[in-house]
């Protein structure tokens, strides 16, 4: 067990100190879960393909010993570190978008990914944590100085983004990154006018989405009537959780992932559900929550824009995410190729999650200890001290 003495003022141990440690135990769990889970899922895909049984098991082992130290580091960072590097780095995710559309190989009618040195990158999973960080900086401007037009400044940010992502196309990520901008436009005081002509505008824009993109009219239109197109994986993915039942055929013992395409990312929660149950996905999905209402349970007291906007914002996409993942496993969603967070296999995603994850933990993190060498620190209003340690 990881001790360390109150009279210790290293970083390290000022970060021990401050992070919310069952936050961070959750999204071990998580981590640990997801290995477990690709070590089940990906060796019946890595042999349709050719490839050695343990092939997606050990790459996701050397994302994993990248993400989680990375991730670490990334909550160790005070609030401007955050903002400065999101600010930075922003731009530079907008410019690996274009080159996306300039140079990325187009798979399955979309470019989303460049090539690196045999490392596939997905810029618009970058993007994410960093537009969110950005336009929260952006939005909480308003509070400061009422002349800057911070709202008109975020539209236009999120417009650039979502012309970027809808040239893909990538309509998921697209109404995903528009929610949480929307919510976050909701804490940073948007009117209710505002919100409903913003609301109005979504739904033009997802109607506009089906009218002029044959890929989404053809999931929409799949979702709403199977007989008129392919639902080869949805109904995979169903056979898998009506086969598991509540307690699942037992580790390694599922059989339709032996069929299922994308057994290992989009559609890894059919596995969880075909081989641990119904149980174990009700587990999986309370310790999503638990992430996310611990997160925002932490916000509670917050009387820093920034902090407040930012935090949420990385929470709901997190969230949302996870829902419109699980959603499209159990045909309540039309089919979009979103992984789970920390359990499905993929690098781009997992190294953004952990970006995504050590931020809200870097943003959460409260001095609930004040000790005689701490007696220099800070204590922002309305941050609560006496967590039991």
């Amino acid at each position: 067990m990881i001790t360390f003495s109150r009279s210790d003022t290293s970083l390290i141990a000022r970060w021990w100190w401050t992070v919310d440690r069952w936050m961070l135990v959750l999204v071990m769990v998580l981590v640990a879960l997801g290995l477990w889970l690709t070590l089940s899922a990906s060796p019946a895909v890595a042999n349709r393909l050719g490839l050695d049984s343990f092939h997606f098991v050990r790459k996701q082992t050397l994302f994993l010993s990248l993400a989680v130290p990375l991730m670490i580091a990334v909550s160790m960072c005070p609030d401007h570190v955050i903002r400065r590097i999101s600010i930075l780095v922003f731009p530079g995710t907008l410019l690996l978008l274009i080159l996306t559309l300039l140079v990325g190989p187009e798979i399955k009618g979309a470019t989303r990914w460049l090539s690196l040195g045999g490392f596939g990158l997905q810029p618009s999973e970058f993007l994410k944590p960093f537009f969110v960080v950005v336009t929260a900086w952006l939005l909480s401007a308003d509070f400061t100085d009422a002349g800057i037009p911070a709202k008109a400044i975020s539209t236009g940010v999120f417009c650039l983004v979502a012309l970027l992502l809808l040239l893909q196309p990538d309509f998921g990520q697209t109404v995903l990154i528009g929610g949480v901008w929307l919510g976050q436009m909701a804490l940073a005081g948007l009117p209710l006018m505002g919100l409903m002509i913003a609301a109005v505008v979504g739904v033009f824009g997802l109607s506009l989405g089906y009218l002029l993109l044959p890929h989404v009219a053809s999931r929409i239109d799949r979702f709403l009537d199977p007989a008129s197109g392919d639902t080869y994986q949805s109904d995979k993915a169903l056979d898998a959780f009506e086969a598991g039942g509540f307690f699942g055929r037992g580790p390694g013992e599922g059989s339709v992932k032996l069929s299922l395409p994308d057994a290992h990312t989009d559609y890894i929660f059919a596995v969880a559900g075909e081989e641990f149950g119904a149980f174990a996905a009700v587990m999986l999905l309370l310790l999503f929550a638990g992430i996310v209402v611990r997160g925002l349970a932490q916000l509670l007291d917050e009387d820093d824009p920034f902090r407040l906007i930012a935090a949420a914002g990385l929470l709901m996409q997190f969230g949302l995410q996870v829902i419109i993942n699980i959603g499209v496993s159990l045909g309540m969603l039309p089919s979009k190729g979103m992984t789970l967070p920390f359990i499905s296999y993929g690098g781009s995603s997992l190294l953004a999650l952990a970006v995504t994850m050590g931020m809200v933990l870097a943003l959460t993190r409260r001095n609930r200890f004040l000790g005689p060498s701490f007696s220099g620190a800070t204590l922002r209003p309305g941050h609560r001290q006496g967590w039991a340690s």
